[in-house]
C-alpha cells in the first residue's frame, strides 16, 4: 500500500509539472473573469423558433457565436412579481464565457417556487430540444449531460426545488433564494450569494437555512456580500463584480468540470474576501490534483509574513509553485539553511514541492 501510495504521488507531481497542464491553467485568472467575456453574443426567441413553454413564459437563449462547443447551458427565472428584465444581464455574461443561457418569464408573476422549479426543467426541455431543431444556430453544439439551473428570489427557491425534481442537474446558483421549504436533498453543486442587509430574504432566515438544509455530500458554497440588499445578485456586476467572478467560476468547475477554477476560488476570490460578510463552503480542492495532507517534513509557522522554517535534517531540494502550477522558485533546504523567504512574494497561497512531499504554504500580510 506504501508503494501504491507513493507511486500515485508521483504521478500527481508528475501532473503539476506537466507543461500542457500549465498551459492550459495559466489562463485561468481573476483577470480572465471579464464582463463582457471573450465571446460574441447572439441571442434566440420564439420569434426564431424556439419553443414556448407550457410551463413559463416567454424566454430569450443567449448563445456564444464564435465559441466552439459542446457548450454547457443554464436557465434562469425571475422572482415573485419580477419580470425577466430583472436578471436579463446573466444572460449576455455567461453566454460570452461559452455557456448558454435562457432566461424565462412565468406564466403568473405570482407563481411559488415550486411551479418556478417545473418552469426551470421546461426551459431545460426547451435547451435539449434547440440541440436537435434543424433550423437552430444551436443544433448539434449542445453538451445537454451539463444543465444548470438559477434563479432570484423565489426563483433562487425554484432553482434549488428544480434539482429536487430532477437529478440530471449539475449544478444550481441561488440568488438571494426564497424558499420556506426544508426539502433540498439533491446532489446538484449548490452556489448561493445573498446580500448581508436582505430585509426580504434575510440570510438567517433563508440562505443560510438552505446551506444548512442541503446535504453535507453536496458540493456547495455561500458568499454573503457585504451590504447587500436583495438585489445585490441581479446583477453579475454584484459586489464590485464579485458575485458575477464566483457564479462564472462555479459554473466553470462544476458544471464544465473545469479543476483549474476549484484553486481560482479556494486561493483566491474566498481568500480573505473583502467583498462578504460570510462565506462557508463544505468543498475542497487541491492544485491540480495534488494531496497536500502528505507531510513529512515539518514546518512553521503557516500562514507566514516572510520566512517559513523547515525541520529537515538533511538536504531537500524544493520548487515553489503557484495555486495553477507556474514554478515560481528552485532551491535546496538543509540543516544549516532551513527557511524559504516569502517576503518579496504576493499574499495567497503557494505548493511546495520536494522529492515525496507536497506542501500548501500561505503568504498573508
Amino acid at each position: 500500500m506504501k508503494n501504491a501510495n507513493l507511486i500515485l504521488l508521483l504521478s500527481l507531481i508528475s501532473l503539476l509539472t506537466s507543461p500542457i497542464v500549465n498551459a492550459q491553467c495559466e489562463s485561468v485568472t481573476v483577470e480572465s473573469l471579464t464582463n463582457p467575456g471573450p465571446y460574441e453574443v447572439a441571442t434566440l426567441t420564439e420569434a426564431d423558433g424556439i419553443r414556448n413553454g407550457p410551463d413559463y413564459a416567454g424566454a430569450t437563449i443567449y448563445y456564444p457565436t464564435n465559441g466552439t462547443g459542446p457548450f454547457a447551458s443554464i436557465a434562469m427565472v425571475p422572482g415573485f412579481t419580477a419580470l425577466p428584465a430583472s436578471i436579463e444581464e446573466w444572460g449576455p455574461f455567461y453566454a460570452s464565457h461559452g455557456i448558454v443561457t435562457i432566461i424565462i418569464g412565468t406564466n403568473s408573476l405570482v407563481d411559488f417556487p415550486e411551479v418556478r422549479a417545473n418552469a426551470l426543467l421546461d426551459a431545460l426541455e426547451t435547451i435539449k430540444q434547440e440541440n436537435t431543431r434543424s433550423s437552430s444556430p444551436l443544433e448539434g453544439v449542445l453538451n445537454t449531460n451539463q444543465l444548470a439551473v438559477s434563479g432570484w428570489s423565489m426563483g433562487g427557491g425554484g432553482a434549488q426545488r428544480a434539482a429536487v425534481l430532477d437529478n440530471t442537474i449539475s449544478a444550481v446558483v441561488a440568488l438571494c433564494p426564497y424558499l420556506n421549504n426544508s426539502a433540498l436533498n439533491h446532489d446538484a453543486a449548490l452556489l448561493i450569494l445573498s446580500g448581508e442587509e436582505d430585509t426580504i430574504a434575510p440570510p438567517s432566515e433563508q440562505a443560510d437555512v438552505h446551506y444548512s438544509n442541503t446535504p453535507n455530500t453536496t458540493d456547495k458554497l455561500l458568499f454573503e456580500v457585504a451590504n447587500g440588499d436583495h438585489s445585490v445578485a441581479n446583477t453579475p456586476t454584484g459586489g464590485n463584480g464579485v458575485v458575477g467572478q464566483i457564479a462564472l467560476s462555479w459554473l466553470k468547475l462544476q458544471l464544465e468540470e473545469k479543476e483549474c477554477y476549484c484553486p481560482l476560488l479556494t486561493d483566491n476570490l474566498l481568500l480573505n474576501p473583502t467583498a462578504a460578510s460570510n462565506v462557508l463552503q463544505n468543498f475542497e480542492c487541491n492544485a491540480l490534483g495534488i494531496d497536500a495532507s502528505k507531510q513529512a517534513i515539518g514546518y512553521s509557522p503557516n500562514p507566514t509574513k516572510n520566512t517559513i522554517t523547515f525541520n529537515n535534517t538533511e538536504r531537500v531540494l524544493f520548487e515553489l509553485f503557484s495555486p495553477l502550477g507556474q514554478s515560481l522558485l528552485k532551491g535546496q533546504l538543509t540543516k544549516e539553511n532551513p527557511q524559504i523567504d516569502l517576503t518579496d512574494f504576493p499574499t495567497g497561497v503557494y505548493y511546495l514541492r520536494t522529492k515525496n512531499q507536497i506542501m500548501k504554504l500561505m503568504k498573508v500580510d
